[in-house]
């Protein structure tokens, strides 16, 4: 007898589940490598060439609309940074020796001749003055302290210029990038006012919160207030900067995010989703270039500010607990007012910055459904979600310290524990105070009554 047909194997379920696996296996490689061909260089970043300057310039609506903040700083001496001629192969802003430079340095020398004409009067008037008690010192060292910031600007500003400048032409072709990848260009017309409006109030704070004290405080003279206005409106400026970009960061990733959403209702957005990618990341940097940019005299400011309130929260107390509520009160109050203000408007940008850009962006793709896209739209969705891990948007001064709500709770809760430590040494310097007057009393009636 001829057997025609072919003789199947008998398999135990073991070896079927075996085979099973390797034919599952076989297919899936074959399905990647598919995939792999077609998608050859979608997830890399295409290398990128130099840009026309003209087109720069024309969607470089950022520098257009915040230049007066930028011209501020340029006649302040603040950041002497300037903007370049557009040539090809020439960076837009550059921190580099020119006429806005030599201006900052002449300008820094007049200032610095009145700061130190003031600052050395009221040394000299504290140590001629009979009566050094420690609020006295206390007094002193709060309006020494607020002229700090302005010795340290050659050290702690002008160093980061070049970082300050990388920064600015980050913006710049950030934007000129951005116009491609979406078909929109980046229009901060809502900055141009604010940013007039910033550069103004700057001095118009500076003002108020310097001349208040030649009437409420008795050792303060006019011409002091000379040398506090500049540094006070300085102060101001780094905090409307600083405002301005974390502003600029929220609308870029509300308008991004919008794009994005546009691109995932297309069909098969992969290769899209990476270029948005690229952007995404391109923006986290940026976020984490201005603390870097700006790194040493943002880190000056915090300290200055902490410095201050306490000493002046301090100031305000002591007087109340010696000898009532008075105008003096009032100006110390003002003081710490303030410079906590400035804290917290820095730091609540930097938390909805950082939310917006992170957290938010990060939700619109946790609301992706992967099983309604196709392969290569899910794996780039997927990347997303890691680049966004790998690159939080956290703003932080160099990697010293984060600038979120984070650091003013722990400022506060700071402030809190070394004002109660000055007071308790206040107390105890007004206890010892009532017991020598008793004291003295005693032996006053003492002496009466043996007189007697």
């Amino acid at each position: 007898m001829v057997l025609t047909g072919r003789i199947q194997p008998t398999l135990n379920p073991n070896q079927r589940l075996f085979l099973q696996d390797e034919i599952r296996y076989k297919h899936q490689l074959e399905r990647i490598r598919r995939e792999s061909a077609d998608s050859e260089g979608l997830y890399t970043r295409k290398q990128s060439t130099a840009d026309d300057p003209l087109l720069l310039d024309e969607y470089d609506s950022f520098y257009h609309t915040t230049k007066s903040l930028l011209v501020l700083f340029q006649i302040m001496g603040i950041m002497p940074i300037r903007r370049n001629p557009p040539k090809r192969g020439v960076e837009r802003t550059s921190f580099k020796w020119s006429r806005v430079f030599v201006w900052a340095i002449f300008i820094y020398c007049l200032e610095l001749v009145v700061v130190v004409l003031v600052g050395y009067d009221r040394v000299m008037n504290f140590i001629d003055n009979s009566e050094k008690k420690f609020d006295a010192i206390i007094y002193n060292v709060i309006f020494l302290s607020i002229l700090v910031p302005h010795f340290l600007l050659p050290v702690a500003a002008w160093p980061n210029g070049p970082q300050a400048a990388v920064f600015k032409n980050m913006w710049t072709n950030y934007q000129l990038k951005y116009a491609k990848v979406t078909g929109r260009p980046l229009l901060f017309t809502h900055l141009y006012l604010l940013t007039w409006g910033l550069c103004i109030a700057s001095w118009i704070i500076s003002i108020l919160v310097v001349l208040p004290q030649y009437y409420l405080q008795k050792d303060f003279e006019f011409w002091h207030t000379f040398a506090y206005y500049h540094i006070i409106a300085m102060l101001n400026g780094f905090c409307s900067l600083w405002y301005v970009n974390c502003t600029a960061f929220q609308f870029t990733s509300r308008a991004l995010a919008a794009n994005l959403q546009e691109t995932l209702e297309q069909s098969r957005p992969a290769e899209k989703l990476t270029e948005y990618r690229h952007l995404w990341v391109d923006l986290s940097h940026m976020m984490q270039q201005l603390g870097k940019a700006y790194a040493n005299m943002y880190g000056i400011y915090c300290l200055v500010i902490f410095f201050t309130t306490i000493i002046a929260t301090y100031g305000a107390f002591s007087e109340i607990i010696d000898h009532g509520i008075s105008l003096k009160e009032l100006g110390l109050f003002m003081i710490a007012f303030y410079c906590m203000s400035l804290l917290f408007i820095i730091c609540n940008e930097a938390h909805y910055a950082s939310k917006s850009v992170g957290a938010d962006f990060q939700d619109r793709l946790f609301n992706v459904n992967l099983t309604a896209v196709d392969n290569l739209t899910a794996k780039e969705v997927e990347m997303f979600l890691v680049a966004i891990e790998k690159n939080p948007p956290v703003m932080h001064l160099n990697g010293f310290a984060n600038i979120n709500r984070e650091l003013l709770t722990s400022n506060i809760s700071f402030m809190a524990t070394y004002l109660v430590v000055l007071l308790q040494f206040k107390l105890s310097l007004l206890r010892q105070t009532i017991l020598d007057a008793m004291r003295v009393n005693a032996t006053m009636a003492k002496l009466q009554m043996n007189e007697n």
